[in-house]
């Protein structure tokens, strides 16, 4: 069985109620299934600063429906490799590791954040939109 990693703009998108139904069907898919983020996805998620009390308790309850990743050795150790071979942010760089660590594919609508990385396998559910 496929596992995905979903990355914090999508967990954004189910929160807010805004994904077009194509979109929300896939995404449904995977988080029914079992689904994983990464602890910086859990702090980008939970640490929004605009989140009301009832938006945050909402966000902290779909993060723990979650399997989640800390940050290991073996995943900071390919983060910083990913780091050094190509231009990605920290964060997007953990994220990558993460899911490449776990064998993961990566569920995101940022596809150009990780497009540099070649071993990554990259889902946009927002592609099968037509």
């Amino acid at each position: 069985m496929r596992s995905y990693l979903v990355d914090t703009n999508i967990l954004i998108h189910v929160l807010a109620g805004d994904l077009p139904p194509e979109a929300r069907a896939a995404v449904e898919r995977i988080m029914t299934t079992g689904f994983s983020v990464s602890v910086i996805t859990r702090i980008e998620f939970l640490g929004w600063r605009g989140h009301t009390e009832a938006g945050y308790e909402a966000a902290r309850a779909l993060v723990e429906c979650a399997r989640q990743h800390l940050l290991t050795a073996p995943v900071a150790d390919r983060a910083i490799a990913l780091r050094r071979s190509c231009s990605i942010s920290l964060p997007d760089a953990v994220i990558a590791a993460t899911a490449l660590e776990a064998g993961s594919v990566l569920v995101t609508r940022n596809v150009r954040d990780f497009s540099r990385i070649d071993e990554l396998q990259v889902f946009n559910p927002f592609d099968d939109m037509g």
